[in-house]
């Protein structure tokens, strides 16, 4: 039985974590990876002259071109904040929101606010809704611990694709390495390879769902030039100040929490993972805003010891997810007691990355314009 009472030191990462392991002063290689990343991404003055020559390339590049780079909002914290920002740094963004289906109403006077404000176009990747459905249950029935995880492909590739689309050379992301964490493959790990598969174990045929191969990545990078560009690698940020700002000057409002924004989301983040893999994401995101001093380690502590959200709320999207699947209870209750699985029981593009680890790292700083979270392996000491 995992021995839950050894935790970092340093952060709230414990035994429950994969592949954790402590240094002599008790600190994980969790928090080590972050140091590393800091190290590679830093702030400060070196940060801020690195991503202001980035954003004299863009605005060269994007020069007699109606828009000259591309924002992914989802109306959540730290895509509406990049959209302030693209302002305030004088640029011409197209906003792109890939619609699964599951966006909050919250959500979506968010985005539309955060725009008529500022001014800024959008364009919505729609995916056919019972395309989309049919995959989130065929994941479900594969017993992944997260069958959101196509969703996180689907923005990717339909991000690159609204590029291309307009001729832009440019994506704005608005992950922070310091406010989300390294994420343990075990719990996460998603693929085009892996998507393929399962979605052809239960004969659906992918026509609107943008999926990405590592051949479409390549593409992107190498071929087509786009760069993918993360700001709040190389600028101040912290979430709690950035939610005071669009509150105070776009009129967003708070969903009640990390990724709530979108209802699938919250149930697998808030019961799917916990309930059925004893899986609790937030130990990730709040050890990696502790280690920054954005959060407070014994209150985090505290605070892990509930629920991640009330269980009034965890019944109702329950319910709604059942409903909006097309499902019965009843076959609810036989996807939630299926033996659960790991992604390395289906086929996908890790073993082929482990083996080529050195040269694939190499070559994600060219294609993605930085060196991807994952490259950090949870073995650092």
């Amino acid at each position: 039985m995992v021995d839950e009472k050894k935790i970092c030191t340093r952060c709230v990462m414990d035994l429950t974590v994969p592949d954790i392991h402590f240094d002599k002063d008790g600190i994980c290689n969790y928090c080590k990876i972050q140091e590393h990343l800091e190290l590679d991404y830093p702030r400060g003055e070196k940060g801020k002259q690195d991503f202001e020559k980035l954003i004299d390339e863009i605005k060269q590049k994007g020069k007699n071109k109606k828009y000259d780079c591309v924002v992914g909002l989802s109306g959540g914290t730290d895509s509406t904040y990049l959209l302030l920002l693209c302002k305030q740094y004088g640029l011409r963004p197209l906003a792109v929101t890939v619609d699964n289906g599951w966006h909050t109403e919250i959500a979506v006077n968010n985005i539309k606010n955060a725009l008529d404000i500022l001014g800024y176009d959008l364009e919505t990747y729609v995916i056919n809704w019972n395309e989309m459905k049919a995959i989130h249950l065929a994941f479900m029935r594969a017993a992944l611990p997260w069958p959101d995880g196509s969703t996180d492909i689907a923005i990717r590739e339909g991000l690159y694709r609204m590029a291309s689309k307009h001729g832009i050379k440019y994506i704005f992301n608005g992950h922070d390495f310091r406010t989300e964490g390294r994420q343990p493959d075990e719990w996460t790990w998603t693929d085009g390879k892996m998507i393929k598969h399962i979605c052809g174990q239960n004969n659906i045929k992918l026509k609107s769902f943008p999926n990405q191969s590592i051949f479409d990545l390549v593409y992107w990078g190498f071929v087509s030039g786009i760069k993918d560009i993360r700001p709040f690698w190389y600028l101040p940020y912290s979430k709690i100040e950035a939610r005071k700002i669009i509150e105070k000057e776009l009129g967003w409002k708070y969903y009640g929490g990390h990724h709530h924004e979108n209802v699938f989301t919250k149930y697998i983040i808030g019961v799917w993972l916990p309930q059925k893999f004893g899986i609790d994401k937030r130990k990730v995101t709040y050890s990696a805003q502790i280690r920054t001093g954005e959060l407070n380690r014994e209150e985090i502590m505290k605070e892990l010891e509930h629920l991640p959200y009330p269980e009034k709320q965890m019944a109702d999207d329950r319910e709604y997810v059942i409903k909006k699947l097309g499902i019965t209870e009843n076959e609810m209750q036989r996807i939630w007691n299926l033996p659960n699985k790991k992604f390395t029981d289906y086929p996908s593009y890790y073993p082929f990355y482990m083996k080529t680890k050195k040269l694939a790292n190499f070559a994600f700083r060219y294609i993605l314009n930085y060196k991807p979270v994952m490259s950090y392996g949870i073995d650092s000491k």
